[in-house]
């Protein structure tokens, strides 16, 4: 079995020597853009080149570093029926969860207010947080997703999901499809996306969507910056419907310095950090299903690459 690793790390081996500890009786190649082909069995990969497709053409299956796979599935000679297996949890929902809960709670609990306060010498007692009045509403009910609506909901917030088909979970109100946008929309102050990016979620967070919010909106965007309408958001700012946002994604990363969110007080932003790729657990997930796969065994996490997702 011969393993190639193609991720344009500057130190590959941070991951190959640990894949070769957790799968022995592999071959461990690193990509090479200007080397032989090696006849690999499986790749590993983080937005790989087109070269790859071209050179490597007996892949059984391509396991990508991330939850995300956008990326991979843009690579236009990507075969259309070799198998895509995307990264499931492995440490990120958990993350995200976290994330997530920080920016409501900076919110919903008037922190800023109080670090003020701190910075005046004033001793001032808000009242306290009424969870009825910050109703929270997830966009994506996949691992992710389910876990911020959970964790939310436990802490006995309103929570709310909308997929795109249809999902059960405790304690949350579901929506799926478009007929039920709206209400889901209606219903929410608070908005979370970790939606994946497809052609039909592209621009999803607009102008028309946002304004469909709860009054006093709250944007938490952990899923990706294609998403966001960048001047929509801050339109329904600037209109007073969006209070404030919290944003880990954009459409160019790192985000430059002349773009307008950097000089709005609304907007919190942080650099692609909600959920980071944790090494190990992401490579025992991995070689775990390489081994299963090239053993005849079934795994989970196959892409269904007609619906990006």
């Amino acid at each position: 079995m011969k393993v190639l690793f193609v991720a344009g790390d500057p130190k590959p081996e941070r991951w190959t020597v640990p894949i070769k500890a957790l799968l022995p009786e592999a071959e461990v190649h690193v990509w090479d853009p200007d080397g032989p082909a090696v006849g690999a069995d499986y790749a590993i990969v983080w937005q790989p080149p087109e070269k790859l497709f071209e050179r490597e053409t007996n892949l059984k299956a391509v396991f990508n570093l991330g939850a995300g796979i956008d990326g991979l599935l843009a690579v236009p000679n990507l075969p259309p029926h070799l198998p895509v297996v995307r990264l499931e949890d492995a440490g990120m929902s958990v993350q995200m969860a976290e994330y997530v809960l920080h920016q409501l709670v900076e919110a919903s609990r008037g922190m800023e207010t109080y670090r003020e306060q701190q910075r005046e010498g004033v001793w001032k007692i808000h009242r306290p947080i009424k969870r009825s009045e910050w109703p929270v509403g997830v966009m994506g009910l996949g691992h992710i997703g389910k876990r911020v609506a959970r964790t939310l909901a436990d802490l006995d917030y309103r929570v709310s999901g909308w997929a795109r088909s249809e999902h059960s979970l405790d304690r949350v109100t579901t929506y799926a499809g478009a007929n039920q946008l709206q209400e889901f929309l209606g219903a929410t102050r608070v908005l979370v996306n970790t939606l994946p990016l497809t052609d039909e979620t592209r621009d999803i967070l607009n102008h028309q969507h946002l304004s469909q919010l709860m009054p006093g909106a709250v944007v938490i965007n952990v899923g990706r910056g294609e998403h966001l309408v960048d001047e929509d958001l801050l339109r329904a700012i600037d209109d007073g419907h969006v209070a404030r946002a919290s944003l880990d994604v954009f459409r160019q990363e790192p985000l430059p310095a002349d773009h307008p969110f950097w000089q709005r007080p609304e907007i919190t932003i942080t650099p692609h950090i909600s959920a980071r790729t944790l090494r190990d657990a992401t490579l025992e997930q991995i070689t775990g299903k390489i081994r299963a796969h090239h053993n005849g065994q079934p795994i989970t996490g196959i892409v269904d690459t007609g619906r990006g997702y």
